[in-house]
């Protein structure tokens, strides 16, 4: 295994940066509209109507899209750090 100098690491790419904070902005809505769920129905709220609907459906999407764009970042990371050590 061979030592790498420590100013060596390859850049933060701006999609990398851009696809890890959709990622973790997905997660934070996810969790804030499960939260509004759980006040809406102890509120007594129907969730048939209104926008809720919508909240439903983005807290079941949400967390699969963001597990996606996660395992992007994740591959393209690997791949470039493959190119770059077997340029070395």
């Amino acid at each position: 295994m061979s030592t790498r100098a420590p100013g060596d690491d390859l850049p933060v790419r701006r999609i990398d940066r851009i696809l890890a904070f959709m990622s973790l902005g997905l997660v934070i809505l996810t969790i804030a509209l499960f939260f509004a769920i759980l006040i809406g129905t102890s509120a007594g709220a129907n969730f048939s109507t209104g926008v809720w609907p919508a909240v439903g459906i983005v807290v079941y999407i949400a967390p699969i899209v963001a597990f996606v764009l996660m395992f992007i970042v994740l591959i393209t990371a690997f791949v470039r750090r493959a190119r770059a050590n077997k340029d070395r």
